[in-house]
């Protein structure tokens, strides 16, 4: 399953882009909506992720707009792994009482750590409340694209994203060995992480690897991925 991460400015352009998906992120992080926006676009009939990484906004006023998002009718909320434990336990009881699932994310942008690492940051993630636990790291070589795949492993709901171009392939693999579902951007040009390939493209990567032998599969997604880096560099 495709989840779309949708990061327009406002919430027109917010609810314009949800227009035919079923399934989606909504990175209210990089948006400038008040809490009212917050509401008419999570009261949408689609499968909403509420998500608001830190930075842009106060701890208070995420929370304010996190919780409007759950109370408006959001299916899964994501919290950071690394966040305050109050902010984490005040999220989650809202959560229980909307019937929301819960995605606690875990991020690092410079490197993969080790498995024992991995293993216990997934293990943290389930034993702070998560319904789900998200891991997304940079990915610098195909050693840590096999040991993010490798926590697939599991028999529990995880979501492994490798980011930066070398991690491309654990978006379109990981759906496919057990993760609930990987992300992808509206279109081209439009992308919310690095390496986050387009709706269009993960869709007929997920095709092409479902009806092929892995092998196969694996051959075909690369020689697309070496094609499209040329056509990226001509544009």
């Amino acid at each position: 399953m495709i989840c779309v991460s949708i990061a327009e400015r406002s919430a027109g352009e917010c609810l314009k882009a949800l227009t035919g998906i079923a399934f989606a992120e909504i990175r209210m992080d990089r948006m400038e909506l008040s809490v009212n926006d917050v509401r008419d676009i999570f009261s949408v009939d689609v499968d909403l992720i509420a998500t608001c990484r830190p930075g842009t906004f106060s701890e208070d006023e995420r929370k304010r707009l996190l919780v409007a998002a759950i109370e408006a009718g959001a299916a899964y909320v994501d919290i950071e792994a690394d966040s305050d434990g109050s902010f984490i336990g005040e999220i989650i009881a809202k959560a229980r009482s909307r019937s929301c699932a819960v995605i606690i994310s875990f991020h690092d942008y410079e490197r993969t750590p080790e498995r024992e690492e991995l293993l216990r940051i997934v293990s943290f993630c389930f034993e702070s409340g998560g319904d789900i636990a998200k891991v997304a790291c940079k990915v610098n070589s195909e050693r840590d694209n096999a040991r993010l795949l490798g926590l697939l492993d599991s028999g529990r709901d995880v979501i492994v994203i490798g980011m930066g171009e070398k991690g491309r392939i654990t978006r379109i693999v990981a759906p496919l060995l057990g993760s609930p579902f990987t992300y992808a951007a509206p279109a081209r040009g439009r992308e919310t992480a690095e390496g986050q390939l387009d709706r269009e493209t993960m869709e007929r990567y997920l095709r092409i690897f479902s009806g092929n032998g892995s092998r196969e599969s694996m051959d075909i997604i690369r020689m697309m991925e070496i094609k499209k880096a040329g056509e990226m560099d001509n544009a």
